[in-house]
Parts: C-alpha cells; sequence; structure tokens
C-alpha cells in the first residue's frame, strides 16, 4: 500500500459491539480486541486523528432487549449505553498497554470512571493526537449508536465516517440469498433514503448528509481494511452526495 498522505486528516470509526466480541456473540474477546487495537494503530500511524464510536450489542441490545422481556424500551436502551462504557473501558485500557494514548468521553455523568462529553475537550484531545472513544451513544433512547456516530462526526468535524461492519460494503442485493450480488461501490444518501436501505438508520444517514460528511463501509474482519478504504483501496462502499463531495483518494 502506498504511503502518500491520505485525502483525510480526521476520522470517526463506527464500531458494533460484536466486532469485540467472542465467537458467541457475547462479551470481550481478548483476540477480537486486540484486531481492533492493531486496526487502530494503523490509523495512528498515518497521523490521522481517531475518534471511535463504540456499540454494545455485544453486552446488551435494547431494542432486542425490551422486545423479548418485559423491560421498557427506555430501560432497555439505557442498559445499552452502559454496554457502550464497558466496551470503551476496554478499549482505552487495550490501547494504553499498547502505548496508544486514548481518552473515554460519555454522553453521560459518569466521572468515576470517563470524562463528561464536551465537544471543546474533545477537539482538544484530537488535536493532541489521543483516540477519542465515545460512549453512550447520544444519551437519549432510542436512538442508536449509528446516529451518535453522524452527529458525533459533524460536531468534531471529521471528515469521513467509517461503518466497519461484518460485510465488506453495500451489496445490490442480499449475498445470503443470491450468490451472484455485487458490491455497489458507491451510492448516495438521497438513494439509501429512498430506497429504505437498513445500511445505517436513517437519522445517521440524514445527519451526515446534511455536514456532507461521506461514510464508508467496509469489513472490519479483513486485516487493515479500514486503511484500504481510506486510501481508495481494496473492497468498500461510499455513501456521500454525487456533486459536492470530494473522491475517496489518495492525495499527493
Amino acid at each position: 500500500m502506498s504511503k502518500s498522505r491520505l485525502a483525510f486528516r480526521r476520522v470517526l470509526l463506527k464500531l458494533s459491539g460484536e466486532s469485540l466480541a467472542t465467537k458467541s456473540g457475547f462479551g470481550i474477546d481478548t483476540e477480537s480486541l486486540e484486531e481492533v487495537v492493531g486496526e487502530i494503530a494503523t490509523l495512528c500511524e498515518r497521523g490521522l486523528d481517531v475518534a471511535v464510536v463504540v456499540g454494545g450489542g455485544n453486552i446488551v441490545r435494547g431494542e432486542r432487549t425490551s422486545s423479548k422481556t418485559k423491560i421498557e424500551r427506555v430501560t432497555a436502551d439505557c442498559m445499552g449505553m452502559m454496554g457502550t462504557v464497558i466496551n470503551a473501558l476496554a478499549l482505552r485500557s487495550a490501547l494504553n498497554s499498547h502505548g496508544i494514548d486514548a481518552r473515554v468521553m460519555s454522553a453521560l455523568s459518569l466521572v468515576a470512571m470517563c470524562e463528561l462529553y464536551n465537544r471543546d475537550q474533545a477537539l482538544a484531545h484530537l488535536e493532541k493526537k489521543r483516540v477519542l472513544i465515545l460512549a453512550c451513544g447520544t444519551g437519549n433512547p432510542y436512538f442508536t449508536t449509528d446516529t451518535a456516530a453522524a452527529l458525533r462526526a459533524s460536531e468534531l468535524n471529521c471528515d469521513v465516517l467509517v461503518k466497519a461492519t461484518t460485510v465488506e460494503g453495500i451489496y445490490d442485493s442480499d449475498p445470503k440469498q443470491n450468490a451472484d450480488s455485487q458490491i455497489v461501490k458507491e451510492i448516495s444518501y438521497h438513494d439509501v433514503l429512498a430506497d429504505d436501505l437498513r445500511i445505517m438508520d436513517h437519522a445517521a444517514i440524514a445527519l451526515a448528509r446534511d455536514s456532507d460528511i461521506p461514510i464508508l463501509v467496509c469489513s472490519f474482519s479483513k486485516p487493515r481494511a479500514v486503511l484500504e478504504a481510506l486510501s481508495g483501496e481494496g473492497t468498500f462502499s461510499v455513501i456521500r452526495s454525487p456533486n459536492l463531495s470530494k473522491p475517496i483518494e489518495q492525495s499527493t
């Protein structure tokens, strides 16, 4: 891979809780955590400012918990927010153990464990090249961590939002049902919303559109997939405005 300067300076990386999970999909797996740290390290090595929004689905998923139990949705979503804190603390500790300065900021006050989110302080952390891990989503029930990722990307002046998931991008049909399905290299925010594509929730797509922040969708299971996508290489999909956004490519 070329070592030329990347076209982006600041990236918001959206990780699902499952990226840290054991094979059962629950809890935190040491090997998975180390792989995540390795991917973040490659971004730091290239000089990028890195903010991370982490989900909590490997601990508890609010909507699913509410639908399967008698726990009301608001309470279940609060439980899910606590799951993101567990993941964020684990990720911070793992990054610190590898010599990478990382800070956790939470949308809810948890002063004994992490800082309360404050935009000015968050920007200061990024300017000092600290990895900023953002927990508790938006701090509100009914809003997903995808929406939190788009919100924080907008607030923190990020150049790009990377949705690292279990698939390599956006497909033109369900790859589980159609062996001939193909990756859609590029799609507009409008088409994602109009076609009701479930890549991210609609609030997240609309926020990214309004701030003209491109969304890269790539697999986190392949080593260096995030860096390759940011370099315009490898397999990924991009959601953006066809008229306003810059191309996803390396600058000279």
